[in-house]
């Protein structure tokens, strides 16, 4: 029996229209996402096809070339005749690409036949080319000569992936004599870098060099001048293809110094006769500096080179500090070489009539103490003019107990004492002139009136620097000008004015006293320096003499006849002079410091005395006449105050 089953259509889903109108529906939905998909990103295709094409053609210009910084040429620096004192040389280097040899080992041994290099080189470069990506340079040596880099070159076909290239190096033709005052250049460190961030791409340069010390420090900015560029096509991994512009950018402006390049070698090498000593010469009337010479000293060629740790070890141990410019930052009690100072003080007073004389026994007692004179027998009966002349300690000690140490103390700031003098080098010192108030602010303690007696002839607390004491006698050789000194003459050739110097407010009369009393320390047979006199007709030179005491000899020592000269050399007195010449018209002041040099007359007299002729002759001639004595020790030896 056969079962028929009619299908029902069923309720749940629509009709055919129904159908329809769902299919339709859907189709307008997916076909509204897909525009609203296609419109989007087509409109972000337009954001960077049009709206952003600069950017990204930029950013793909940088993918292909890559943009370099050129390091300046520095500026140069001349003496005030033109003399080159420091200059740019061509550094010859020798760079090793590791992708363009099949052999390392090969290349290195092919060229070690060439040039010396040690296991040590060896193992540095190998050090390197591991660091470094195959393609990129690792230099193997530098501050090669043209022999040896042309040598090289001419064997280029033998030597595989061997790079020469010329970069710069600075030299300094006059080396240790100018060293102190030049300075020396050197790489950036990270305490250059974040002192100067914003120059940071240009200082971490390779082979770029800054100043470190002198005139190179001082004048940095104006020496290094503006890095130029260089655009070089790279490929995708940063090889370089070929280079496409380069510009040199803005050279440093050069310098040129107030130094004599002729007088500033001489007076070093006169220097060097003693173990340590330092010398400035000046003009008088307009502060311009020919002379500022400390030794011993380092050679700036050195470091520019790169200095090894044993030169590095022997100039930092050396008891005659050759790092030190003694010059600006060597502070020494001024000693007989400030009673100028304490002359003029009583003069201007009205404490102290320069025809007065005061007695001198070899001693003066003051409360329960004795101030010895240098002169054990006396002087006897002296006025201001003698006891410039002889260096009477006695007569300033009595000039000192009329006075005060403020008076004295304020005469000597007019005269440039106590305080920097603003010369265009780093590391200048400020010495120290002592007063009442100086000492109860930094030792908590009244002045007691014997220390007076002490400051009024150069000692206890007192401390100058050369370059002070030649600015003070400047300022006494120029009828009381307050000269400045200065070292630049020039920037790019513009002269660098300078205001003319303040009147200092002292009686020219009472200047000529002490100027007589200079006269006669040189040329007064009773004069301390009289046997350094300048025996050349109008050349004559006036000056003071000075010692200045490193340690007292007890009187246990005096009595058992111990003398200066006798004590090992770090204990000797050191010896000072200043002076000035000519004598008519002066134009030139010095003053010479030799540390340990037992007295002023013995030693520094007959530098300052050579100096002073070499000047003159320099100025009348052209040249240097005379030359360096054969030894100062064939000057006759006279104690000084």
């Amino acid at each position: 029996m056969s079962r028929f089953f009619i299908l029902q259509p069923d309720k749940r889903i629509g009709s055919e229209p129904d159908r329809a109108r769902q299919m339709s529906r859907r189709a307008f939905f997916l076909l509204g996402g897909k525009t609203a998909l296609f419109a989007a990103l087509g409109g972000r295709l337009y954001h960077l096809q049009v709206m952003e094409s600069e950017r990204y053609s930029l950013l793909s210009e940088d993918n292909r070339i890559s943009f370099r910084l050129t390091t300046p040429h520095r500026g140069l620096i001349m003496d005030r005749n033109g003399v080159h004192l420091a200059m740019n040389q061509p550094n010859y280097r020798v760079h090793l690409i590791a992708e363009q040899t099949d052999n390392i080992n090969q290349t290195l041994f092919h060229l070690s036949s060439h040039l010396e290099l040690s296991d040590l080189d060896i193992e540095r470069i190998r050090r390197e080319l591991h660091r470094k990506r195959r393609f990129m340079p690792v230099t193997v040596r530098e501050n090669l000569d043209w022999e040896k880099i042309s040598r090289i070159a001419v064997h280029a076909p033998d030597l595989p992936g061997i790079q020469t290239e010329m970069g710069q190096m600075r030299g300094y033709p006059l080396g240790r004599a100018t060293g102190h005052v030049l300075g020396y250049v050197g790489a950036a460190t990270e305490t250059d870098i974040k002192r100067e961030p914003a120059a940071e791409s240009v200082l971490s340069l390779p082979g770029f060099r800054l100043g470190k010390s002198g005139i190179e420090r001082q004048w940095e900015h104006e020496l290094r001048g503006q890095a130029g560029n260089s655009q070089i096509e790279v490929n995708a991994a940063g090889r370089e293809i070929r280079t496409l512009s380069r510009s040199e950018g803005e050279p440093g402006k050069d310098l040129q110094l107030t130094l004599d390049a002729d007088l500033q070698r001489f007076a070093y090498d006169r220097l060097l006769m003693e173990r340590s000593a330092s010398a400035v010469l000046m003009d008088i009337h307009q502060g311009e500096v020919l002379v500022l010479a400390s030794a011993p000293c380092f050679d700036p060629n050195d470091f520019s080179r790169g200095i090894t740790h044993q030169s590095w070890k022997s100039l930092s141990t050396d008891l005659a500090t050759p790092l030190v410019n003694k010059a600006i930052a060597g502070e020494y009690p001024p000693g007989s070489t400030f009673k100028m100072i304490t002359a003029l003080a009583a003069l201007e007073a009205g404490l102290a009539p320069s025809e007065e004389t005061v007695f001198c026994s070899g001693h003066m007692k003051f409360g329960n103490h004795l101030f010895h004179c240098w002169r054990k027998q006396g002087h006897g009966h002296v006025n201001m003019r003698m006891a410039l002349a002889q260096s009477c300690d006695t007569y300033f000690y009595e000039m000192a107990i009329r006075l005060g140490v403020d008076r004295i103390a304020q005469m000597a700031r007019l005269f440039g004492l106590g305080e920097r003098t603003g010369i265009d080098l780093p590391g200048e010192k400020t010495g120290l002139i002592p007063d009442r108030a100086w000492k109860e602010k930094n030792l908590g303690e009244k002045w007691q009136r014997g220390e007076s007696l002490i400051a009024a002839i150069g000692q206890g607390f007192m401390l100058t620097t050369p370059l002070q004491l030649a600015v003070m006698t400047a300022r006494l050789a120029n009828g009381g000008f307050a000269v400045q000194p200065r070292l630049v003459g020039s920037i790019n050739r513009q002269k660098v004015v300078t205001p003319p110097p303040a009147k200092i407010p002292v009686s020219a009369a009472h200047l000529k006293i002490v100027l007589d009393g200079m006269y006669d320390v040189v040329n007064d047979r009773r004069g301390t320096a009289y046997a350094a006199r300048i025996p050349i007709e109008g050349l004559e030179m006036s000056g003071k003499t000075g010692t200045a005491q490193v340690k007292r000899i007890t009187m246990a020592e005096r009595a058992a006849g111990v003398k200066n000269e006798n004590l090992p050399w770090k204990f000797r007195h050191h010896a000072l002079f200043v002076g000035y010449a000519p004598i008519e018209n002066p134009k030139y002041a010095c003053a010479v410091v030799v540390e340990h040099g037992v007295g002023g007359s013995k030693t520094a007299a007959p530098l300052a005395r050579d100096l002073l002729i070499a000047a003159q002759e320099k100025a009348a001639q052209g040249r240097i006449v005379h030359g360096l004595p054969a030894a100062p020790e064939t000057i006759d030896n006279r104690p000084d105050g």
